[in-house]
């Protein structure tokens, strides 16, 4: 089958047109994410994105985290999915309408001499209710804290959902933090009942008058990863609520580049703005499980 390997700030997965390409059956995909994102025997990605004909969008995107389990969302895999859709020309609109596990979403593709290199997505409304997330929490929100222990410390979390699940910790230096180890640990705490991505963040020197945010995120079923779209919204999301920032939108500082964020009011979509690339295409022979 043919592939295109693709990233977004260094957040890469294998995407899949469906348009075009004969696909596995729905139960051979997880098994197929596993084997294509393994970085020693397969491609290597942080997943894999299919995208497919939708009859309630222009596209539809469905993903699959490195471990092979299914994600609802991915804010750096929409620009990708949105950028290779019109590179393959399935759609025919520089604001094609995506849809995913998390709903329709917008999105706005931009151009540099006339070739995609990335796009502003409308990433929807923050869920900031427990059900929403979901988490374990008595509520009411928008402000999420909890207190979990792992790896024997106390860590202050604050839960947001993007179409996924987010825990957001505040530390002094994402740096020199026990990214790996905590974040495994609280991926999979019992106040999460689907599992959550954590974000790791501290304020850094302003920058062109914006906030600047350092992310290090632990990204469910994939580990850390270089960049998360949805965290890096959840990230300003909670750091507004937590007014650790003025004003309403902000850089989001990611191992793999900057994303921009913005949360015009509390009533608002969240719009994520930044890359998508294309890194090589090729062929894989799948013979399946």
């Amino acid at each position: 089958m043919r592939f295109t390997k693709m990233h977004g700030c260094g957040n890469d997965y294998v995407y899949l047109d469906g348009f075009a390409e004969r696909l596995p059956p729905d139960d051979e995909l997880p098994a197929l994410a596993r084997a294509l994102s393994d970085r020693h025997t397969g491609i290597g990605a942080d997943g894999l994105i299919l995208v497919l004909p939708s009859t309630i969008g222009d596209a539809r995107m469905v993903m699959y985290n490195a471990d092979g389990s299914a994600s609802e969302m991915c804010g750096n895999g929409i620009r990708c999915a949105a950028k290779l859709a019109w590179d393959h020309r399935r759609v025919a609109t520089h604001t094609p309408r995506i849809e995913t596990g998390a709903g329709v979403l917008s999105v706005e593709l931009r151009f540099a001499d006339e070739a995609c290199i990335g796009a502003r997505v409308d990433m929807g409304r923050p869920r900031l209710s427990p059900a929403e997330v979901p988490v374990v929490h008595p509520g009411p929100g928008p402000l999420l804290e909890l207190s979990l222990a792992a790896e024997g410390g106390e860590h202050r979390l604050l839960a947001v959902g993007m179409g996924n699940p987010h825990a957001v910790c505040f530390v002094d230096d994402p740096e020199t933090f026990a990214v790996q180890a905590i974040g495994r640990a609280l991926e999979r705490h019992a106040a999460f009942p689907r599992r959550t991505n954590v974000e790791f963040v501290a304020r850094l020197a302003d920058e062109g008058g914006l906030p600047v945010l350092r992310q290090r995120t632990w990204e469910r079923g994939s580990g850390e990863t270089q960049a998360c779209g949805t965290g890096a919204c959840a990230t300003v999301v909670a750091a507004i609520l937590d007014r650790r920032i003025p004003g309403r939108q902000a850089i989001v500082r990611l191992n793999g580049g900057d994303l921009r964020v913005e949360w015009p009011h509390d009533a608002a979509a969240v719009t994520l703005d930044g890359p998508a690339v294309t890194v090589f295409a090729g062929e894989y022979p799948w013979t399946g499980t």
